[in-house]
């Protein structure tokens, strides 16, 4: 699964540099000394990838890390419009349901986020904040995290004592962190 997230194709990379350059641009000009800046991160686009439909990619930010969407037509761009903006949209993926909210920025237009962290004061350095997003790009593909997936028959004797109501941090980050031991 990771080769799939890591694809190369132009139209990718031509996505991932117009949301850098995006961000990079709010970064310097709307975000300079607002306090819940993370200083040790950078604007970075990761995993971006068809889906759907739309364009998916993560975009890690010294002030969130968010899943976003993207049309990937001009009549899907089209159709967003009628959308209003902070309006919320679900997207159901392999782990389970998903909220976005709908945005509008000039260089992308509009355009779908779902806040995985924010603010992002607890990342030490950006390879931390990379490691989280790629975990969290590859949980978001796990179906066996959907907890509205019968599980009944499937579940053994200690899934059964595990508990059901999981956040979306939780889900995307603690059980990825669990089951990978404790980090430093």
């Amino acid at each position: 699964m990771a080769d799939a997230l890591e694809s190369e194709a132009p139209e990718n990379t031509e996505i991932a540099e117009k949301l850098a350059a995006v961000f990079s641009k709010i970064h310097a000009e709307r975000m300079d000394g607002v306090p819940i800046l993370n200083p040790r991160l950078e604007v970075e686009v990761i995993g971006v990838r068809q889906w759907n439909g739309h364009w998916l990619a993560l975009v890690v930010t010294p002030w969130f890390i968010n899943l976003m969407l993207l049309p990937v037509s001009d009549e899907q761009a089209a159709a967003w419009s009628a959308l209003p903006l902070g309006s919320g949209t679900s997207h159901r993926f392999p782990a389970g349901i998903f909220e976005f909210l709908v945005g509008d920025e000039a260089g992308i237009g509009r355009y779908q986020m779902c806040s995985l962290f924010s603010p992002v004061l607890e990342f030490q350095d950006q390879a931390a904040a990379r490691i989280a997003g790629r975990a969290a790009l590859e949980a978001l593909f796990d179906a066996d995290l959907d907890e509205e997936r019968p599980k009944a028959a499937e579940r053994s004797e200690t899934d059964a004592d595990a508990p059901s109501g999981v956040s979306r941090r939780g889900l995307l980050m603690g059980k990825v962190a669990s089951e990978r031991g404790p980090t430093s």
